[in-house]
């Protein structure tokens, strides 16, 4: 378990800006708020979920995970989400395992508390039914991307999914990790961010991916990148924000 963030941060996470002042206090004062590190596993399929995760920067991929031991991504989850949506599908066991890919911090909310909140403040269990329907919006959109799309459209709409989540144009990334959640050989994601670099699209060093040119990577990735963004607004069209709670300028988005 990475260490506890202790002192002031900033509350990034979507679903809990889109709540009522009243339930973001009392999801605030009971969560435990820790750094998430690249290659972290935050649960294992199969393993009981204690808490849901609420990302507030960061890139979290659920994956399949095959008898042969490769790993593809199923779907990614960021501030838009969380991580443990089979708290909010009947409860049961983790339907994924969760792997960091880029690093962040995130609040940890046990179940126990988010129950309680469920039962106290009903815009909780509103956004967070919200969100499983939206991920499952996004799990279909990947099927057919995956099926659809060619591998330079799909390396360019993760790293604008991951760009989106973080609060800056440079972030830790390994080619390794967008081989494996893509379901893509090394060598073709090293060959798509050579010619992307080569374009300005972005600069790639030990790890480092700077986006350059955000522009011509949405020009370049495909349609569903837009697709899921909209599937991913929440707040102001749901109804269940108040005025009062802060906003954010930058549209939800996805993957």
């Amino acid at each position: 378990m990475s260490a506890e963030i202790r002192g002031d941060f900033d509350t990034k996470n979507r679903l809990i800006l889109a709540l009522r002042p009243d339930a973001i206090s009392f999801l605030e004062e009971r969560a435990i708020v820790r750094r998430l590190t690249q290659g972290q596993t935050l649960y294992q399929e199969g393993a009981g979920v204690t808490h849901a995760i609420f990302p507030h920067e960061g890139v979290v991929s659920m994956m399949a995970e095959m008898q042969n031991g490769r790993r593809v991504e199923k779907v990614s989850v960021g501030n838009e989400g969380f991580v443990g949506i089979c708290c909010v599908l009947g409860g049961g066991d983790a339907i994924s395992t969760d792997i960091v890919q880029v690093e962040g911090y995130a609040s940890w909310i046990s179940i126990k508390d988010l129950d309680e909140a469920y039962a106290a403040y009903p815009c909780v269990g509103f956004t967070l039914l919200h969100y499983a329907k939206t991920l499952t919006v996004q799990l279909m959109e990947s099927i057919a991307c995956n099926a659809l799309h060619g591998a330079e459209q799909r390396v360019c709409r993760w790293l604008l999914s991951a760009h989106d989540r973080v609060n800056s144009d440079s972030f830790r990334l390994t080619q390794q990790a967008v081989s494996e959640v893509l379901g893509l050989r090394r060598a073709t994601v090293s060959t798509i961010c050579k010619a992307l670099m080569d374009r300005g699209a972005l600069e790639y060093s030990r790890g480092l991916v700077t986006i350059t040119d955000r522009r011509l990577l949405e020009e370049t990735a495909c349609e569903c990148y837009c697709r899921i963004k909209k599937a991913f607004v929440v707040g102001g069209t749901t109804g269940i924000a108040s005025s009062s709670v802060k906003r954010v300028k930058t549209p939800i988005i996805c993957e």
